[in-house]
C-alpha cells in the first residue's frame, strides 16, 4: 500500500500542538510526531511541543513566532528541532539517523535556521530511500537530562522478552549517534537486573529501572508491539519519552535450557574443528571412554548419560558438559538436597572406587605396555594390504577407548605427580635437539615420537613448530619421568597418528583407482564409507556436510531446540590459578605477535601455543584446566598462568596492563606505573 502522504490530496502547512487530536495523523505530522501524540493521549510521559505539518506552502510566520515564544519562554529555554518524516519510524524500516535533528537551539534566528535545516534534510545525502516522503518538523523543549538512553521492549539480537536498556549520563544523543557505547542493562519484571555491562560509575536506581520497564510495557500496549524508545530522566527523577518506533529487526528467539557446554577439558585434545572422518576416528572413542569412566566412578548413571551427552561436537568442534566435568556448580533442587538415597549411593560407590584406585596404576601400566607392543609390531602402512589397513582402523578405535578411559580414571582417582615431567617439556627438548641436527619433521617423529605432543591430531601430516633455532627448551635434570597420565596421553596421540597415516594411504589408493576424486575429499567420509569403498571398489561421491568456516565456540553455551549455539554470559565460570607466582605485564593476543615478557590471552589451551610459552611472562586462558598439557608446561617454564577466565578476558584489550596471580587466579587491571616483580 502506498504511504498516506502520496495518496492524500495536497493540503496547506499547519501548526499543530503536539497534544491536538490531529497531531496523531502520520500523513500530516510524520511518523515520529504522530507516535508521540498517540503516546501522550494514552497517558505516556511526553514533553509538550508543536509540529510544523507536511503540505504545500509555508506556515504563518506570526503564528510560528508566537508558538516559539510560548515554548521557549521568550527565548530563555533551549529547544530541540527534530525531523518527522512520513518515511521514517515504520514497521519495516526506521530510517534511523537519516534525517537531521538540531539540539540546543536558543534564539529566534537560530530557531529559524534549525527549522530550515531539518526541512531540507528530507532530500539530503543521508537519505537512502526511493519512497516519496514529506517532512514535518517537531519542536520540543530540551530536557536537562541526568540520564538518557535507548530501550528495546525485547532483545533485538535474540528476541528474548527481556527489556534491554542502554544508558549514558545526559541526553541520549551521543549514544544513538554511536559516539559512545554506554552501559547496557537487561531487565526483567519490576526492573530486576538480569545482566549488566559497561561503565561501573553509571548506575540506574531501582525506581528508574522499574519505571523503564513499565514504560516499555505501556508503549507496547499503546502501539501493539515491542518498541524502540528514546528516553531521558530530569533532575527530579521523572522519566520522559522522546521517541517510540517499532523494532524493525530482531533475531530469532532460541529456546536453550539443556546442559552448559564448553571446550574446557577437550580443547587441548581437539583444539581445531574435526572433519567427519576425524570425528568418527577419534571423537567417537573418546565419547565412549568418558561415558564408561563416569559410570565406573559413579559420577553419573547410565540412564542419566543416555539422556544427557557428556561430550559432543558442534560444527566439528569438541565440547563437554561443564557441570558434569566439575567446571560449573550444578543447579541443586530442594528434593535433591534432602534425598536420603544420595549419601548411601555415594558410600557404596566410594568403596568400589577405593579398590579401583589401589589397582589402577598397575592396570594402566599394563595398558601402556600392550599398546607399545601392538604399535611396535605394525610395519610401514604402504606395505600393507587394504584389508590389513582396515583391520588396523577397527582395532585402533578399541585401543583408543581403552587408553582414553584409563587416562580419565587416572586423572580423576590418582594424585598428581609433581615430580613428573610433562609431555610438552619432553617434546620441546626433543624438538630443539632435532632441529640442531637438521632433522625434518618426519625424521623427528620417527626418532623421537614424543614431539607429536606439539601437534594436534589431524588427517594431514603433522607440522611441528619451526622455531628450533631460537627455542629455549626447559632444562632437564636428566630424569625424564612422565607421569602415568602423560604416558597414557602420548599413547593416545601415537594411536591417532597411526590411524591418520592409514587413512591417508587408503585415500591415495582410492584416488589412484578412480574411486575417489581427490584425497582432499577423504575427510568428508565416515569410517564405514571408507571401508565400503575400499572393499567393494564402488565409486563414492562424498557429501559436502562440513566446513572450517564456523566461528569458535563460546567459553560456555547451551544448545537450542534447533541446534543453535546460545552463549552463556552469566559469568559463573571463574578464573583459577594454574601456577607461576604473581607478575604484571602487557596484554596481547596471538594475532598481535606477542613479545618477550607479554601476558597472552587465548580462548583455549591449544598445544600449538607451546613454543610461545618461552617468550611469555603470563598466560590467561578463557577455558581449560590446571592439569592440561599447556598449563603443566607453563608451570615448568615459570610462566604465570590463569585458566577459566572468560568473564575477565572479554573485558581486556591489547595493550592493557594487568597483574595476574597464578595461585589465587586473580586478574586485575593496573596503572602503567605500577610494577609487580616475578
Amino acid at each position: 500500500m502506498a504511504p498516506a502522504s502520496i495518496s492524500a490530496p495536497p493540503h496547506p502547512v499547519r501548526l499543530l500542538d503536539l497534544f491536538d487530536e490531529a497531531a496523531a495523523e502520520p500523513a500530516c505530522v510524520g511518523a515520529k510526531a504522530a507516535a508521540l501524540a498517540r503516546a501522550s493521549a494514552a497517558g505516556l510521559p511526553v514533553l509538550p511541543g508543536f509540529v510544523i505539518s507536511t503540505g504545500d506552502g509555508e506556515v504563518d510566520p506570526e503564528e510560528l513566532r508566537a508558538a516559539w515564544d510560548r515554548l521557549s519562554d521568550g527565548g530563555a529555554r533551549r529547544l530541540v528541532v527534530r525531523s518527522s518524516s512520513t518515511a521514517e519510524d515504520g514497521a519495516e524500516s526506521s530510517m534511523a539517523g537519516r534525517f537531521r535533528s538540531v539540539i540546543g537551539v536558543q534564539g529566534w534566528e537560530a530557531f529559524q535556521a534549525a527549522v530550515a535545516e531539518v526541512a531540507a534534510s528530507a532530500h539530503g545525502p543521508r537519505v537512502l530511500t526511493q519512497r516519496a516522503a514529506e517532512m514535518a518538523v517537531l519542536v520540543q523543549p530540551e530536557l536537562d537530562a541526568i540520564f538518557g538512553g535507548v530501550m528495546f521492549g525485547l532483545d533485538p539480537v535474540t528476541a528474548r522478552s527481556d527489556v534491554v536498556v542502554a544508558v549514558i549520563e545526559g541526553g541520549p544523543e551521543r549514544l544513538v549517534s554511536g559516539l559512545v557505547e554506554g552501559v547496557r542493562y537487561s531487565l526483567g519484571r519490576g526492573g530486576r537486573i538480569l545482566s549488566r555491562s559497561g561503565d561501573p560509575d553509571i548506575e540506574l536506581s531501582w525506581t528508574t529501572r522499574r519505571s523503564l520497564v513499565r514504560l516499555s510495557r505501556a508503549a507496547a500496549r499503546c502501539f501493539g508491539g515491542p518498541q524502540d524508545v528514546e528516553w531521558g530522566t530530569d533532575r527530579s527523577g521523572t522519566l520522559w519519552m522522546f521517541q517510540s518506533r517499532p523494532i524493525t529487526v530482531t533475531g530469532r528467539a532460541e529456546r536453550a535450557r539443556g546442559p552448559v557446554y564448553g571446550a574446557g577439558p577437550l580443547a587441548e585434545t581437539f583444539p581445531h574443528p574435526l572433519c567427519p572422518l576425524e570425528e568418527d576416528l577419534w571423537f567417537a572413542p573418546l565419547r565412549g571412554a568418558v561415558l564408561e569412566a563416569f559410570v565406573i566412578t559413579g559420577a553419573a548413571g547410565r540412564r542419566t548419560l543416555a539422556k544427557r551427552p557428556v561430550v559432543t561436537t558442534v560444527g566439528g568442534r569438541a565440547a563437554a558438559d561443564l557441570v558434569m566435568f566439575g567446571y560449573r556448580e550444578p543447579a541443586r533442587t530442594f528434593f535433591a538436597r534432602i534425598d536420603p538415597r544420595g549419601p548411601l549411593r555415594r558410600l557404596r560407590r566410594s568403596w568400589a572406587v577405593g579398590r579401583l584406585r589401589v589397582a589402577l596404576p598397575a592396570i594402566a601400566m599394563d595398558v601402556i605396555a600392550r599398546t607399545d607392543e601392538e604399535l611396535g609390531q605394525i610395519p610401514p602402512v604402504a606395505t600393507l594390504s587394504d584389508d590389513r589397513l582396515l583391520n588396523i582402523l577397527g582395532n585402533s578405535r578399541q585401543m583408543l577407548v581403552s587408553l582414553h578411559g584409563h587416562e580419565v580414571l587416572v586423572g580423576a582417582l590418582s594424585p598428581a605427580d609433581d615430580a613428573a615431567t610433562s609431555a610438552g617439556a619432553i617434546a620441546l627438548r626433543a624438538l630443539a635437539e632435532g632441529r640442531k641436527q637438521n632433522l625434518n619433521d618426519q625424521e623427528l617423529i620417527a626418532r623421537l615420537p614424543w614431539v607429536l605432543a606439539l601437534a594436534p591430531p589431524s588427517l594431514q601430516a603433522p607440522e611441528l613448530p619451526d622455531k628450533g633455532d631460537v627455542l629455549r627448551a626447559p632444562a632437564s635434570d636428566g630424569d625424564e619421568r612422565p607421569s602415568l597420565r602423560e604416558n597414557l596421553r602420548m599413547r593416545v596421540r601415537w594411536t591417532q597418528e597411526l590411524t591418520a597415516r592409514v587413512c591417508r594411504e587408503l585415500g591415495s589408493r582410492l584416488v589412484s583407482r578412480g574411486i575417489l576424486d581427490r584425497v582432499e575429499n577423504l575427510g568428508l567420509l565416515s569410517v564405514e564409507e571408507l571401508a565400503r569403498a575400499a572393499r567393494t571398489g564402488e565409486r563414492i561421491e562424498p557429501v559436502e556436510r562440513w566446513s572450517h568456516d564456523g566461528p569458535p565456540l563460546p567459553a560456555a553455551f547451551r544448545l537450542s531446540d534447533t541446534g543453535a549455539v546460545v552463549a552463556e554470559l552469566d559469568d559463573r565460570v571463574t578464573s583459577v590459578g594454574a601456577g607461576g607466582g604473581r607478575v604484571s605485564g602487557t596484554v596481547r593476543r596471538p594475532a598481535d605477535d606477542p613479545d618477550l615478557g607479554d601476558i597472552l590471552i587465548v580462548t583455549t589451551l591449544d598445544p600449538d601455543l607451546a613454543p610461545l610459552l618461552v617468550e611469555l611472562k603470563g598466560l590467561i586462558a578463557e577455558t581449560g584446566s590446571p592439569l592440561s598439557h599447556l598449563a603443566i608446561l607453563a608451570r615448568e617454564l615459570g610462566v604465570t598462568t590463569v585458566v577459566g577466565a572468560a568473564a575477565v578476558a572479554r573485558s581486556l584489550t591489547t595493550g592493557d596492563r594487568v597483574v595476574i596471580d597464578g595461585t589465587t587466579g586473580e586478574i586485575e587491571p593496573i596503572d602503567a606505573r605500577v610494577e609487580v616483580s616475578a
